[in-house]
């Protein structure tokens, strides 16, 4: 008897760890970025957006702004940057955001105004597509620029090259001025 336990032993050990293994692996594993979410509000980062540490830290400070700009670009959007403009001061915040499925893709901005009073502010996107014209909405805001966005069925990489422009005047001086590509762009 003693023998027979010997033997099953082992190989009942063997096919336990064999059986739980594959579950195990499962529990462990890390999501990708697009499906981590900005803390405390239901809009998901783009895998860029997850690895940004600035974006990432934006969110993290202001998640009901987030909330509230993904609302306007509508559903299916991710957070793909959000910047501090002009810097560390942070007159205003830039939001960008990707959509991205197998039908669609998009690209949406919105310019925050963190300053608590009306300034002229422009907000322009640019598809990098020849015979597309650029979206821009320029007035004098309190709260936001924008949204201004694409859509497309056309999937494909040129929305990821779009380039986003975002102006803010005090007293007719400009006090942001900035242009960068909706995403990360070879």
């Amino acid at each position: 008897m003693r023998r027979l336990i010997r033997t099953i032993a082992p190989a009942a050990a063997l096919v336990s760890v064999l059986a739980a293994t594959p579950q195990a692996l499962a529990e462990d594993h890390t999501p990708s970025g697009t499906n981590m979410l900005v803390p405390g509000t239901s809009v998901e980062f783009s895998e860029s957006g997850a690895h940004d540490a600035q974006t990432r830290a934006v969110a993290a400070e202001d998640p009901a702004a987030v909330r509230a700009t993904a609302t306007l670009c509508g559903s299916g959007y991710q957070l793909e940057r959000a910047q501090r403009l002009p810097d560390e001061r942070r007159f205003g915040t830039l939001f960008t955001y990707m959509k991205s499925s197998t039908s669609k893709v998009g690209a949406c901005a919105v310019f925050d105004n963190n300053l608590g009073v009306a300034k002229k502010m422009k907000l322009k996107l640019c598809p990098n597509k020849t015979g597309m014209a650029c979206k821009v909405d320029e007035g004098t805001y309190s709260q936001y620029a924008g949204p201004v966005k694409f859509e497309s069925s056309d999937v494909g990489g040129w929305i990821d090259c779009s380039q986003v422009t975002a102006i803010m005047w005090s007293n007719g001086v400009p006090i942001i001025d900035r242009v960068m590509s909706v995403a990360a762009c070879d």
